[in-house]
C-alpha cells in the first residue's frame, strides 16, 4: 500500500505506525548510530542537530514503548483522522508533536539556567548533572499521542473511555484532565524519572491551543485530505 492511498480511510495513521515500526528495526540494527543522530538532544549537546525536533517522534526505546504509542495512536487518532481528513489530521499531530518537543526542551532551558548559576558558585554535583542532560537522549511520539488524545477528548468529550487495568469507565474529558494532573505533578515533583513528562503536558497544551484556534475561525471541519 502506497502512502495516503486513497483506499485507506486512515492513511496517514496507519503511515506513521509503518514508519515507526520501520525506524523501530533500524534501531534494533543499529541503535548508537540511530539514537546519535536522530533522536533528540539538548541544542548545546554535541550530538543534537535541527532535524531532531522531528526525527525523534517516530524512536522508541523499546517494544512496549512503540506498541502502547502506536496502539493508542490507531485507537484514537483514526477516529480524528475520519472526522477531519488525513491533511489536517496530520498537521495536528506533528504541531502537538513539536509543541511537545519545543515545552520539553524550554524545561530544560531552565534546568540547565539554574544549574549554570549553581556552577558559578563552584558546584561539581551541579557541573555534573548538566553535562549529564546534554548526554541523555529523548525519544517516543509520546508528545503528539498525548495531543491526539486531548484532541479525542475535546471533539468526543462524553465518550465512555475503560482502561484495561485498573477496569475504570470514564467519560473521554475526565479521563485528559485526570492524565494532565499527573504528568504535571510527576513532572513537577520529579517522581517517574526517565519520562518526558513535559513533553506529554506540551502535546496536550498545543493539541487544545489548535482545537480552540480551529473553533475560534470556524475551521474544525472545513475541509478533508
Amino acid at each position: 500500500m502506497g502512502f495516503f492511498d486513497s483506499r485507506n480511510s486512515c492513511p496517514a495513521t496507519t503511515n506513521i505506525i509503518i514508519i515507526n515500526v520501520l525506524v523501530m528495526v533500524m534501531i534494533t540494527l543499529n541503535r548508537e548510530f540511530m539514537i546519535e543522530n536522530f533522536a533528540l538532544f539538548y541544542p548545546s549537546s554535541p550530538f543534537f542537530h535541527p532535524w531532531q525536533f522531528i526525527t525523534h517522534m517516530f524512536m522508541h526505546g523499546g517494544f512496549w514503548h512503540i506498541f502502547f504509542n502506536m496502539y493508542t495512536l490507531w485507537i484514537f487518532g483514526s477516529v480524528l483522522e475520519r472526522a477531519w481528513g488525513w491533511k489536517k489530521f496530520l498537521l495536528f499531530y506533528f504541531v502537538t508533536g513539536l509543541g511537545a518537543a519545543f515545552l520539553h526542551t524550554g524545561v530544560q532551558y531552565i534546568e540547565a539556567q539554574v544549574y549554570m548559576s549553581q556552577i558559578a558558585e563552584g558546584s561539581a554535583t551541579a557541573q555534573a548533572a548538566l553535562h549529564q542532560m546534554k548526554l541523555i537522549p529523548t525519544v517516543g511520539a509520546s508528545g503528539a499521542i498525548y495531543g491526539v488524545l486531548i484532541g479525542f477528548a475535546m471533539l468526543y468529550p462524553d465518550a465512555r473511555l475503560t482502561l484495561i487495568f485498573p477496569p475504570v469507565t470514564l467519560k473521554a474529558k475526565w479521563f485528559v484532565i485526570i492524565f494532565a494532573v499527573i504528568e504535571l505533578v510527576t513532572g513537577v515533583t520529579g517522581l517517574g524519572g526517565g519520562i518526558a513528562h513535559f513533553a506529554h503536558l506540551g502535546g496536550m497544551l498545543f493539541g487544545w491551543l489548535l482545537i480552540l484556534y480551529w473553533k475560534k475561525r470556524h475551521t474544525l471541519y472545513d475541509y478533508k485530505g
